[in-house]
């Protein structure tokens, strides 16, 4: 199950597989980036996505189905 993570490069918003030389997608809001990544995981079998804000933290993290959630606690 492969990871995605969203990010800002520049002006555009990046979806990138966490094993990948590339960028999956380049998308010109966060919104538009994170659906491209939570559709890129749920195709491949699930997996994580990570959100990352605009400094570079992470905003939040997903488990997209069906992958199992490596947290026992709902949210």
């Amino acid at each position: 199950m492969p990871d995605y993570s969203v990010y800002k490069d520049g002006e555009d918003w990046v979806t990138k597989r966490d094993d990948g030389d590339r960028a999956s997608s380049r998308r010109s809001t966060q919104a538009d980036a994170y659906a491209d990544a939570k559709r890129f995981a749920s195709n491949a079998g699930g997996g994580e996505v990570t959100l990352h804000g605009r400094d570079g933290s992470i905003r939040d993290k997903n488990t997209i189905a069906p992958a199992k959630d490596p947290r026992s606690t709902k949210g």
